[in-house]
């Protein structure tokens, strides 16, 4: 009983400490996303529609956006002038564009 015991304690401390984490978001794509579906309305990180509205990282957190989820649920259905891109886009496109949007945030653009 004890050996079963050990080996099953072995068995989850191998499953846990050696699992592959979550594949991240691709920041790359998601540049290559961004070039061709937000670009012409957020070029630098600006907002065409609405300038106070952009996507400088003072401007995320002053609209409570500045976390992926706030972003891809944004790019997914959209609000006011920005269209939804469900069905244009794919999640993992959503989800690489929404890294890519806060990656540059965080960077000043």
């Amino acid at each position: 009983m004890k050996r079963l015991l050990s080996i099953a304690l072995a068995a989850i401390a191998l499953l846990t400490f050696f699992t592959p984490p979550a594949l991240a978001a691709d920041v790359a794509n998601g540049a290559k996303v961004f070039a061709t579906n937000c670009a012409a309305c957020h070029m630098g990180g600006k907002n065409v529609v609405n300038a106070a509205k952009t996507l400088q990282k003072a401007a995320l957190e002053q609209y409570e956006m500045a976390s992926i989820d706030a972003i891809k649920t944004q790019v997914t259905k959209g609000k006011n002038a920005m269209p939804a891109f469900a069905g244009r886009l794919s999640s993992e496109q959503i989800e690489d564009v929404s890294a890519y949007v806060l990656d540059k945030a965080d960077k000043g653009w």
